[in-house]
């Protein structure tokens, strides 16, 4: 970490000096804070950049490719974009208007972290396609749909990196699965048909043609980018401090989690025979980067193995949000 961001963090430890019990922290204790921050703020600094790159990739795609050529997509954003081309009401309301119910139930289906972050991607996205000057790069209608849907999609794509999303019927689509119990997948599938047969309709059949296939870019791109957003991730976790980690996804982030019981392995310092825990657990895609900091907070050798999950019943994973501080 840098040098000078260090000593800021040291100054702020310094300023507090005490332990939770009055004691003066010792050296060691102070490190080992200094430590636990900078790692907390280096996610929160990577999901930024994320985010805003994302931001701007889509704000390229809308005003680049799809806007200046009367252009729709698929999800919320092509709702917008559908309401735009049939009432004329800026794209930049629209954008904030159609994704404030989805904002509202990501507080409630993810946590109120992400519905934060995303209600500042949005308004940022809103504003961003308002008063920034993007070329319009084509006219082409092909290219339009695979490179506006490829800007856009890419957008989307980082968003989700960043633990964020610029376009809520991936919030939605959560929401409905678990209460209907098919995959996320089918329901974007479906809301998306109901999209393009209203383009058809109110539009024209080759707009809600194009249309579908500037979808297709997009949502293949938000794949290449994040490998599916719908999926869980079984992770199984190797440590010497499994007690610590334990009590860090019960407590911390209110998950249930698996123990299996090692008896022999091999790992950094050669064969071991004491018997060990191996814990498992499954969390969505959305909240990795919250559990890879936890563990780094914990146990910086920790030895983890992470996993796509196609489908899961029940359990902690659906049941409670995700808590960040």
């Amino acid at each position: 970490m840098n040098k000078f961001i260090r000593d800021i963090l040291r100054r702020k430890i310094l300023a507090d000096g005490q332990d939770k019990s009055g004691k003066k922290l010792s050296g060691q204790e102070i490190n080992k804070r200094i430590e636990i921050l900078s790692i907390g703020l280096k996610r929160e600094t990577k999901d930024a950049l994320f985010i805003l790159a994302g931001i701007f990739s889509a704000g390229f795609g809308l005003r680049g490719f799809l806007l200046p050529n009367n252009f729709i997509d698929g999800g919320a954003m092509g709702i917008s974009l559908l309401i735009h081309e049939m009432t004329k009401i800026p794209i930049s309301f629209l954008i904030v208007g159609v994704n404030l119910p989805f904002i509202i139930l990501g507080s409630k289906v993810v946590n109120r972290s992400f519905a934060f972050k995303t209600a500042l991607a949005i308004v940022a996205l809103a504003a961003l396609v308002a008063v920034f000057p993007f070329p319009q790069i084509t006219s082409d209608k092909l290219l339009i749909s695979i490179f506006g849907g490829f800007f856009l999609g890419a957008g989307i794509g980082m968003a989700i990196r960043g633990s964020a999303v610029i376009d809520g019927t991936e919030v939605l689509a959560i929401f409905l699965s678990k209460k209907m119990g098919v995959t996320i997948g089918d329901i974007i599938l479906v809301f998306n048909i109901i999209i393009f047969s209203f383009a058809a309709y109110l539009l024209s059949l080759e707009t809600a043609m194009y249309a579908m296939l500037t979808y297709l870019s997009a949502s293949k791109t938000v794949d290449f980018f994040v490998e599916g957003v719908e999926e869980y991730m079984g992770v199984t976790i190797i440590s010497d401090y499994p007690q610590e980690i334990e009590y860090m996804i019960k407590n911390t982030l209110g998950r249930g989690y698996t123990i299996y019981a090692q008896k022999k392995g091999t790992g950094k310092r050669g064969v071991k025979q004491e018997e060990r825990d191996i814990i498992y657990t499954v969390i969505t895609r959305l909240e990795i980067g919250k559990l890879m900091s936890e563990i780094e907070k914990i146990d910086t050798d920790a030895f983890i193995i992470t996993q796509s999950v196609k489908n899961i019943k029940g359990g902690m994973v659906k049941k409670r949000p995700l808590d960040h501080d």
